[in-house]
C-alpha cells in the first residue's frame, strides 16, 4: 500500500474507490486512516484480535489463514456476481474456490 493513495491526489497512484475491502485491520491501518479521512466506508474481514476503528462493516473471520480468506472471498466475489445478475443463485458457479488461493 503506497501512502496517498487515496488522499494525495497530485500522485499518479491516486484512486477514489467507492469500497474499501481489506483483509485484516492491523495489517491495514495505513489504508484505513486514509479512507476515513476521504470518507470511503470500509468493508473489514476481522479476527478476534483486530481493532475495529474506521470499521464500518467487521465480517467476523479467520483471516490468519490462507484457505480461510480465500473461501471469503470466493463467496463475496460469487455474491456481487448474484446481486449484478450476471450469475444465477439456481445454477451452480463454475469458478473454483481453489482458484482464490493463489
Amino acid at each position: 500500500w503506497m501512502p496517498g493513495t487515496l488522499t494525495n491526489q497530485i500522485t499518479t497512484k491516486y484512486l477514489e474507490p467507492r469500497l474499501l475491502i481489506v483483509t485484516d485491520p492491523r495489517t491495514d491501518s495505513q489504508a484505513l486512516k486514509e479512507a476515513s479521512y476521504a470518507n470511503i466506508p470500509v468493508l473489514a474481514l476481522c479476527d478476534t484480535d483486530s481493532p475495529l476503528e474506521n470499521v464500518d462493516i467487521a465480517i467476523p473471520a479467520n483471516s490468519k489463514g490462507k484457505e480461510s480468506i480465500a473461501l471469503l472471498y470466493w463467496l463475496l466475489a460469487r455474491e456481487v456476481q448474484y446481486l449484478r445478475g450476471t450469475l444465477n443463485r439456481a445454477t451452480g458457479w463454475e469458478v473454483m474456490v481453489d482458484s482464490f488461493f493463489w
